[in-house]
């Protein structure tokens, strides 16, 4: 792994570039998406930065979530902590970021973008974003494993890792690249989505696709996490409970759609 890179003597984290290659790439594939709705290439950065500020807002809120007993703690003792070791505390637990978050913040980015803006249809814009979370997510996960972090069990199947000063607790064990392999999946899911947005298949509800068929991926492969930074709550992870949540949330939504575009056909048929 390569946690870092040194530029003109300078370190530049690995997890860094990969996310600024993955929203380049994305950025990049979603003017071409939007195309295919209109969407022109000034009206979709823009909407691509509203997803963005979503993204980056709510992926540092959920982590924090997963660390509220350190920020109980900081706030406890704040009388008897000097400034410094207050904030270095409060950096610890709000720092990181966690996927689910930035997938849920990013699609509030858009929607709200969408209510004020009657440029685009809420629902291109979205299915825009079921075929592009997936993509984003894959550099993401490579990044991961460069810089060591969300890494996988103990397993005689894998790296062994040394010298890894950012995640030192990385170090020395043989661990299962489940960073690669979440990106593998990942890759898969953004080319069936990208078949499907390309042949206008369960168009306008792809990003209710996406969460059925990433969620269910996320709530096995995280048995297989071995970093414990995540929460957990009555045997199971944060993200595992938000899985839960998501697959619930897209199928009442599918079913929403699905009455909603049957009534008016039945009305016609009765009128006849």
């Amino acid at each position: 792994m390569f946690p870092t890179i040194e530029v003109f003597g300078r370190e530049i984290g690995m997890y860094g570039i990969c996310v600024a290659v993955g929203l380049l790439l994305c950025g990049f594939v979603g003017t071409l998406l939007a195309k295919k709705f209109g969407i022109v290439f000034e009206d979709f950065i823009i909407v691509f930065m509203a997803a963005l500020i979503g993204l980056f807002l709510f992926a540092h809120i959920v982590y924090a979530m997963t660390n509220i007993p350190l920020i109980i703690v900081a706030f406890k003792y704040i009388d008897k902590l000097w400034f410094k070791p207050f904030m270095t505390l409060i950096g610890q637990a709000v720092g990181g970021m966690v996927f689910y978050g930035g997938f849920i913040g990013g699609g509030l980015g858009i929607v709200i973008y969408t209510h004020f803006s009657k440029l685009m249809k809420r629902e291109n814009v979205l299915d825009v974003y079921a075929v592009l979370i997936p993509l984003f997510h894959t550099f993401g996960r490579i990044g991961c494993f460069l810089a060591g972090c969300c890494y996988g069990i103990e397993s005689e199947f894998g790296f062994t890792v040394h010298n890894n000063h950012i995640n030192p607790s990385v170090n020395d064990v043989n661990r299962l690249p489940i960073q690669l392999i979440e990106a593998g999946c990942n890759l898969i899911i953004f080319f069936v989505i990208l078949w499907l947005f390309k042949n206008a298949v369960m168009q306008d509800r792809l990003v209710y696709l996406y969460m059925l068929i990433y969620p269910p991926v996320r709530f096995t492969l995280e048995f297989f996490r071995g970093d414990e930074y995540r929460g957990i709550y009555f045997g199971l992870s944060t993200s595992q409970w938000i899985s839960i949540g998501l697959v619930i949330f897209s199928i009442a939504m599918l079913i929403r759609y699905h009455i909603k575009h049957k009534t008016p056909a039945i009305q016609e048929e009765r009128t006849e």
